[in-house]
Order: C-alpha cells, then structure tokens, then sequence
C-alpha cells in the first residue's frame, strides 16, 4: 500500500523522522544523526518504505541548493580576498596529502592498485551539505575558522567534480589523449563561462530586477528560490554540481540590501527540504558487502577522523593560523561525502571496483559521518582537552591571525566588549558616542573590518576559547561587557576571568530572569536583559501610538515623533529651554512610561527615554531631532567628576576618635557619605548616627573623586 502512493510513503517517511528526532532530543544526540538513521530505518535494508526515490531526491536536491544559496547570501566577497589563499593552499593539500596517504595504507592492506586509488580519492572529499549545515546551526560560519572551511569545501567540490569527469572520459568508450584533454578543456571553458555571465548579471540585471519585486516579499523570495534552482539546474547541465550553482545564485544577491530578509525567510524550508537528503542518503547506503569490510573500514575510518584534521592543522599552523583556527577547521574534513559514495558507485558501473570496494566505501561513510558530527558539535570541550599538545602545531607569532587585530599596547582601554553582533554593535555604538575607550572582541573578520574602518581598536577572538584571555588587556580596562547571549560561554567567561586575577567590573547578558540569577551568583557585577527592556520601550510606543499619533492633515505641516535618547541635550531641560520656538516647532505632547501629557506647558521638565510628539514644518523638525538629541557634552570631563568609593584609616591618635557622626557632620565637612565602617573582623554597614568611631576604624566613603581624594591624602584621618 504504502509502495503504491507517494503520499502516504513521504507521510510515513515523516512520522519516523518525528519519533526518531523526538527520542534524539531526549538522548540529547544531534538531529542530524536521527535523520540519518530514519534512512537507514526507512530504507530497504530495514523497512523497506521507501520505493520513491526519484521524488525524495528531488526534495533533497532543492533543500541542497537552498543550503548553499543561502550560504552564499551571507558571503562577504571580501573576505574571499583574505581567506581565498589558505582555503585553496588547504583544500589543494588536503587532497595531495590525503590521497597519497590513503593510497598508501591501501596498497599495505593488499587492495589492488586500481581499486586502492578509487579508495584515496574517495578518502579526500568531505561533505559540504553536512558541514554548513551543522556550522549554520552553532552560528560559526561566519566566524574564522568557518569562512576557511566554506573555502576549502568549495576547493574540494570542484576537486570531485574534475574527478567525476575524469573518471567518466577514461571509463567511456571514447579513446584517445587528445579527446580527454578536450574534455577538459570543455569542463574549464564552460566554468569560465557561467562565472562570466552570473557577474555581468550581478553588474547590470540583478540590483534593478530585486528592486522592483522587492514591492512584494512574497514574490522576492519565490524569484529567490527559482533563482538558487535554475542556477543549480544550469550548473548541472553544464557539467558542475547543482551546489556550485546555487551557491553562484546566492554570491549574486549577497551585493543587494535585501539579502538578510529573503535568507531569514527560506531558512525553515531549508530545514524541511534538507530532512530529505539526509533520508535520501541514509536510505541509499549498501549494506550488503560491509561485513567482511569492516577491519579495514576501521582502519580508513581512523585516517580520516585523525589524519585529515592533523593534514588541515600543518598546513594552517604553516600559514600562520593560530592552533585553535586550524583545529576547528580540520574537524570539517574528518568525514567523507556523498562524492565519494558516487564516486565508488561510478568505479562499479565502470567496472573498475567489486561491490566489496564499494562496501568498505561506504561503511568508511556511515562511521565517520556519525563520528564527526559529534566532533563538530562538542568541538570546544574537545579543544579544551587537545589545547596544550596542539601548540606544536602554532607558530611563535600567528602572524596571520595577528594582522586583524588593531589594539596597540599604549592603547586607552577602559571597555572590553565581547561579541559585536545586533546587540554588541548597538552597545559599541552608545558607548563610543558616551567617549569611552571600547576594545571589541568577536570572531567574524567581516563585523571586525567594519568597526576597524572607523578607528575602534579590535581583536579577534572567542569568547569559547580558553586561551582568549591571555590576548585581552584586562590590566587596563574597568569594565568587561559579554553581549552574547549564551549561558554557558558567559559563566565560562567569568570563570575565566576570576582565574586570570581580573579585578575589574563584569556585565553579561542573559536571555531570561533565571540566566540573570545565575550570572548573578556567578559574581557577575550587571546583566543586562535586552528583551526585557525592549518589552517596556515597546509598551511605551504603543500606548504612544495608539493614543495621540495624529491622523495626516492636508496642510503645510508636519508631524515627528522623537524618543530622547539618555544621553541626549534636551534630557534634563524645560520644554522653555529648548531651542524650538526660534524654529516655529510646537511639542504637542510627551509620552512617559506609559502616561501621556497633552500640550505640556513651558516649565514641564524631559525626561530621558521620553517620546515627543512635534509639529511644524519639515525642514524645522529635521533640525529639531538633530538639536535635541546631540550628544551632551560635558563641560568638566575632568576625573573629579567620577564617583568613587575607597577605605580610609582613622589613626589611633585622630581627632575623630571617640566621636559619634552625628557631633562630625561627616557629610557635610568631608563631601563624602560614609556608607560602612570595617572594625577589626567586625562590618558594620548600617550606620547610626550616635555611632562614635575608634581609632583603626577603616571608613568606607564614597563620593566624588575630588573629595575622595582630599580624605585619602589626609588619611589616616
């Protein structure tokens, strides 16, 4: 029954993957493995409900040209220029290094020579699909290490592609040196080509075509998705691989301001349609020669889970990569593609390998598909264990990862912020306009080119690595501020910085009151709750919006509402002190909190964070938002302005001796508060009063720096 209706097989193909990913969830294992395993379930070595294979790899292929149109939306094509070097020198090295290895190990194991090299060139490729796909979903492929693996994967393909083609022209039927170099030739000519024309299109098609279906969002992502998959199909024709194509599709639009909502909104069909191929190639795996394979599987296996990341490692740690760089970009090649598995089945219809070859094949595929899913996933903890032997494989001076950072030592630094994502730029861009001296941390080259093109002094790093401390200049900085929002990297930071002795400041950010409790605990000195704040300013705009947006007049005025912003001049001042009227701008009304004053009169007082409502003529409301929320700027930016709490000595033979507050006057004599006394193992942190101080009393005062410091130069008092 299920064999005879599509429906009802791709139904059941569903509800396995369900119940597969539900027990996956509880176990705690990867979704990708579950899926896996519902191929192999569904497939005809265990169930046998899969019959139609055409319409499943149809779903696949179009969830792979998602996969990787996506990716190239994300692309910075400058980022190309930087890391195009490595990930060819790396990709082309692996492949040597890898191949000559594996054909090697063959031979000792008694493999013939043919079918030892259909092995080795099997052991090179690794699975582009999987490895974007499990670094999308921990959000590294923007980071370093990610860019330089997307590079090399792509290297790898076009490897397997020329492979393929070779492999097709020496297994037809067509002889001759001068036919095969023609293929060649061809296969180079066309790729020339198709590069040719997706760049003339991005030049003089694409921008114009997006800006006029970008009216509809709707009909701008379907033009999106028939884009990745006409560029696949092409690619295809042409003798590539649908991933190049779709990959081509996605580079073209990245250029374009629309790039971040058409991803945004393909990326749970993405999800959906790659559910299939990963079905679709756990149901096509032969088990059916892997028995008397399964010796030498292990020994391949091992090659490739250890030998492969050690070969990407070298090479990097040559190039001047820092150990961890070259680490997590190694862990992406400890697996072999669904290439490979074409590969070998290609090799049988040729004639060229035995069904024991492919077996060994594919159970090399089966174990180290699963295996290195896992490594990829626990890849921090890994390096954390791997970190100290892997420093052979790091140059005294990793020159190329240094070249990104921009922090000099006589640098000003009394910010370190880690992670400059929405939330980070946001915080890096008040900070700065505040003139405090930011340091940024984060791991994509990209957002790090951005801010040091404006002069902010940037290191790259991770806030996951354990070695990252030993780059920052916590001696210097006051504060350290994590805005990334991950429990556990912001409890590893403290933890990290409580080891390196910091005594500064620490703010994270927390997603929920239980994480901020947590962080709390941790010794964290402020968390900040981003969520929850935007909830209030949100209520605010609405009950703003709601009550006294005015409807459009037809008349030669117009209406602006403004939100003062903290740190703005117009906070603090009477609505008779701003320099509106001289413009012919009226304030109609203020929202605050939630509460609304019609036409406030010239004595009523702005708030920070208070919503404007103006009218008056175009022009004159430009000028108005930009007058009312310029930057304060502090007349006296002098040090005595800063507030500072310090410990001072009463001295046995000090006046002070024997007499309570109330006869001092601390306050008024010293200009400081006194807000608790340490007497002996003795604190006392409620003051009364009728308190009368002792000699050796140690007083903790807190007040503005001028009077802090006029006590501590008298000290002991």
């Amino acid at each position: 029954m299920i064999g005879e209706n599509v429906f009802v097989e791709i139904a059941a193909i569903l509800g396995i993957a369900t119940l597969t990913g539900i027990i996956g969830q509880k176990l705690r294992q990867p979704l990708i493995i579950m899926f896996l395993a519902t191929g192999i379930l569904a497939g005809p070595s265990f169930l046998g409900i899969i019959h139609s294979y055409e319409q499943i790899e149809l779903l696949a292929h179009i969830g792979i040209a998602l996969l990787l149109f996506i990716v190239g939306l994300k692309l910075d094509l400058n980022l190309i220029r930087t890391t195009g070097s490595v990930a060819l020198a790396t990709g082309l090295g692996q492949i040597v290094f890898t191949s000559l290895i594996g054909f090697v190990i063959a031979i000792a194991m008694g493999i013939s020579y043919l079918s030892a090299a259909y092995v080795s060139v099997a052991l090179t490729f690794s699975s582009t699909i999987i490895i974007v796909k499990l670094l999308s979903d921990k959000k590294e492929i923007d980071s370093l290490h990610g860019q330089i693996a997307l590079g090399f994967l792509i290297v790898q393909d076009i490897a397997a592609i020329l492979a393929l083609v070779g492999l097709t022209t020496f297994g037809s039927s067509v002889s001759g040196e001068g036919s095969r170099y023609l293929s060649f030739l061809m296969i180079g000519a066309k790729g020339v080509g198709l590069l040719g024309a997706v760049a003339l299109l991005m030049k003089y098609v694409i921008p114009y075509l997006t800006q006029r279906l970008a009216h509809s969002l709707e009909l701008l992502t379907l033009s999106a998705i028939a884009w990745a998959v006409f560029l696949g199909a092409g690619s295809e024709l042409l003798g590539f691989s649908k991933e190049v194509g779709a990959f081509l599709a996605g580079v073209s639009l990245a250029s374009t301001p629309y790039r971040d909502s058409i991803g945004a909104r393909l990326t749970s069909l993405r999800d959906f349609l790659l559910l299939f191929f990963f079905i679709d190639l756990g149901a096509r795996l032969d088990w059916s020669m892997v028995g008397s394979q399964l010796g030498a599987s292990l020994v391949f296996s091992i090659f490739v889970l250890i030998g492969n990341p050690l070969i990407v490692l070298v090479i990097m740690g040559v190039m001047g990569y820092r150990r961890r760089t070259g680490f997590l970009a190694g862990l992406t090649v400890a697996q072999i593609s669904e290439f490979s598995l074409i590969v070998a089945a290609l090799g049988l219809s040729i004639g060229h390998i035995t069904k024991e070859t492919v077996g060994l094949i594919t159970l090399v595929g089966v174990v180290t598909i699963f295996l290195s899913t896992y490594m990829i996933l626990y890849s921090y903890p890994l390096y954390r264990v791997l970190s100290s032997p892997l420093k052979i494989f790091e140059k005294r001076n990793p020159y190329r990862e240094a070249s990104i950072d921009t922090l000099t030592e006589t640098e000003a630094v009394g910010v370190i912020l880690v992670g400059l994502g929405n939330y980070g730029s946001g915080l890096m861009e008040h900070l700065l306009r505040r003139k405090n001296a930011v340091v940024g941390i984060d791991f994509d080259p990209g957002t790090l080119d951005k801010w040091r093109k404006r002069g902010v002094p940037v290191l790259y790093g991770d806030i996951a690595d354990p070695e990252m401390h030993e780059q920052l200049p916590l001696e210097k900085a006051r504060w350290v501020i994590s805005a990334v929002r991950s429990k556990e990297m912001n409890l590893a930071l403290i933890h990290n910085l409580k080891k390196e002795g910091y005594t500064g400041k620490v703010a994270l950010t927390a997603t929920n009151s239980q994480e901020a409790a947590e962080f709390e605990k941790a010794g964290a000195n402020l968390v900040f709750r981003p969520f929850k704040d935007a909830t209030e300013q949100a209520a605010d705009a609405l009950t703003y919006a709601m009550d006294f947006l005015p409807e459009s007049v037809d008349w030669p005025v117009s209406f602006l509402e403004l939100r003062i912003r903290t740190d703005a001049s117009a906070a603090g001042r009477t609505i008779r002190e701003l320099p509106l009227s001289a413009s012919g701008i009226s304030v109609l009304a203020v929202s605050r909190g939630g509460r609304i004053f019609y036409e406030p009169p010239p004595d009523f007082r702005i708030f920070p964070a208070d919503r404007m409502l103006l009218m008056g003529h175009p022009d004159g409301l430009k000028d108005a938002e930009n007058i009312l929320n310029q930057l304060e700027m502090q007349r006296d930016m002098e040090e005595t302005d800063r507030f500072e709490i310090a410990e001072i000595r009463v001295a046995e033979d000090s006046d002070l001796s024997g007499r309570s507050l109330a006869e001092l006057h601390f306050r008024q004599k010293f200009g400081a508060t006194l807000v608790g006394i340490r007497r002996g193992e003795e604190q006392i942190t409620t003051i009364n009063p009728a308190e009368r101080l002792q000699g050796r009393d140690y007083l903790i005062v807190v007040g503005k720096h001028g009077a802090v410091k006029a006590l501590q130069e008298h000290a002991p008092l």
